[in-house]
């Protein structure tokens, strides 16, 4: 039984891995004045999530703690502990204290809004 314990628990180490790599899964949603970014991050606290935008890069990460007595007792352990990832946005960023206009954090999915520096100005012909 302790073989069969142990290849279980392979499978899901790998299975982790694997989502660690290609999570989270990301939607993003464009308009007229900004970008809203749709990520999928669940079983992470709040607080377990770190965020930084330079210029055109958003760089996400989040680590879970793992009681150690939940690690005596786990026989599978599919969802990811680490996320750390890099996303170019196909936008240009406002830079300063107004980049990210809004981040809300709710039931596993985090929505980001960010506005949209509008570049060229109109030309009026007389």
């Amino acid at each position: 039984m302790g073989l069969v314990k142990e290849v279980i628990k392979e499978i899901g180490n790998k299975s982790r891995e694997f989502y660690e790599f290609v999570l989270p899964q990301i939607d993003m949603y464009r308009n007229e004045n900004s970008l809203k970014i749709v990520i999928d991050i669940p079983g992470f606290k709040k607080e377990d999530i770190k965020m930084t935008l330079c210029e055109d890069i958003l760089s996400i990460k989040a680590q879970k703690i793992i009681d150690e007595k939940e690690l005596e007792s786990l026989i599978l352990n599919q969802r990811p502990n680490l996320i750390d990832k890099k996303i170019r946005l196909p936008i240009d960023i406002k830079q300063g204290e107004e980049t990210i206009e809004s981040a809300k954090y709710e039931n596993g999915i985090l929505t980001l809004i960010i506005p949209i520096v509008k570049k060229g100005k109109n030309i009026s012909i007389e």
